[in-house]
């Protein structure tokens, strides 16, 4: 497992950016907007990680920024944690034999969300491109909020 990035959702993106860039002296390393999905995602990372950041061998701060207004309340704005596994299947099988619920199955093989004790939202993503769907993921539900 490899550690990807902490996601956190900002209500102002450019006092974001220059509160983490200008001030605490991060580095924007790419930005992607979602039109479709009504938001942006922006990733920082530390001067030192910049040139890591680019080949995804460095942690990120990925910013969320919701087009449409929204209040965040009750620790809303922190997202989750998101790790890079070598088979998304095969690890959300060893969870799930584990007792951990998956609350996002991986149906597109790519992506799949499960929460820890405390209800911190996690992320698993496939190393590289998505698997071929397959079953029980492919037609799994959701399960609880991710």
């Amino acid at each position: 497992m490899e550690y990807l990035h902490t996601m956190v959702r900002v209500q102002d993106l450019e006092e974001s950016l220059n509160f983490y860039c200008d001030k605490l002296g991060l580095v924007e390393v790419s930005r992607r907007e979602f039109e479709k999905g009504r938001f942006t995602l922006v990733f920082l990372a530390t001067k030192n990680d910049q040139d890591r950041a680019s080949s995804s061998k460095s942690p990120l701060l990925e910013l969320t920024y919701n087009w449409d207004p929204e209040e965040y309340d009750s620790g809303r704005n922190f997202g989750h944690l998101a790790y890079r596994v070598d088979n998304i299947y095969e690890t959300c099988a060893k969870l799930q034999a584990k007792g951990i619920t998956i609350n996002r199955p991986p149906r597109d093989g790519y992506m799949a969300f499960i929460k820890s004790p405390d209800g911190i939202s996690i992320e698993l993503l496939q190393k590289g491109k998505s698997l071929n769907p397959q079953e029980p993921w492919a037609s799994m539900e959701n399960t609880g909020s991710w």
